[in-house]
């Protein structure tokens, strides 16, 4: 089984949370997401190397997108 952990911080616990619920629904059976933090941590096993990496990919570009409109949505003080 190939596995990899994607991991990245969005500066508090709130943004990672949102990013995180945002991202879940897109998991596949392979998939976990969880926030450390304020990180959200994503584990991926797959039994090929090119369905892991196409898994990440496309984790990676939903991640972007929920961040993008993470940020873009936070209210401002």
């Amino acid at each position: 089984m190939n596995r990899a952990t994607i991991r990245t911080t969005h500066g508090d616990a709130d943004a990672a949370a949102a990013i995180a619920a945002a991202v879940r629904p897109d998991n596949t059976e392979e998939m976990t997401t969880r926030v450390e933090d304020d990180a959200v941590v994503t584990d991926i096993e797959r039994p090929t190397t090119g369905g892991l990496q196409s898994t990440a990919d496309d984790y990676v570009v939903n991640l972007q997108v929920a961040a993008q409109l993470t940020t873009t949505n936070t209210p401002q003080s």
